[in-house]
């Protein structure tokens, strides 16, 4: 099954396998720059995660993006889709253990429709190549049933979770 054959309407959006604070303590990401507030599916043998991310009216980037009609910007669409298959690499000993996978590039991305403040942007990833060394995920967002864009994220290592600290 590829990401573009998961029927999205299926999902019980109700009952999640991790909420926010499992995803801590998989992902690093913190404050403004949690894109993924609960993963619903996880199915190891297709390679296949969903999760979503709730955007609330007072989102970051809400009041300049653009003022009178906000949207959500298409790389932090792009941000949230590389944030869910870091949650599967890891939880799912994809990645070498302790290790996190990075955004390595992204490729035949589109955008569809726009994203709003309110909205619940629902996101399928399917491995295409899921190795330690370089992963690949086919990742739809949607918004309802309606497709918000597509993307392939390129995942490589980018290290020890312990080992990443900042300036």
């Amino acid at each position: 099954m590829s990401a573009d054959e998961f029927d999205v309407t299926s999902l019980d959006l109700s009952h999640p396998i991790a909420g926010i604070d499992d995803i801590r303590a998989v992902n690093p990401h913190r404050f403004e720059f949690e894109m993924i507030s609960a993963v619903v599916l996880i199915d190891r043998g297709r390679h296949l995660v969903v999760g979503y991310k709730d955007f609330g009216p007072n989102e970051f980037w809400a009041r300049g993006h653009m003022p009178g009609y906000p949207l959500l910007p298409g790389v932090l669409m792009v941000e949230a889709a590389a944030q869910l298959c870091c949650y599967y690499t890891v939880t799912q000993l994809v990645s070498a253990p302790g290790s996190l996978m990075g955004l390595g590039g992204i490729e035949d991305t589109k955008f569809h429709r726009p994203v709003r403040p309110g909205d619940r942007l629902v996101l399928v990833g399917c491995g295409l190549k899921v190795h330690r060394r370089l992963t690949r995920f086919r990742v739809i967002g949607y918004v309802g049933a309606e497709k918000a864009f597509e993307t392939t994220v390129v995942g490589v290592p980018i290290g020890k979770r312990e080992e990443l600290t900042g300036a």
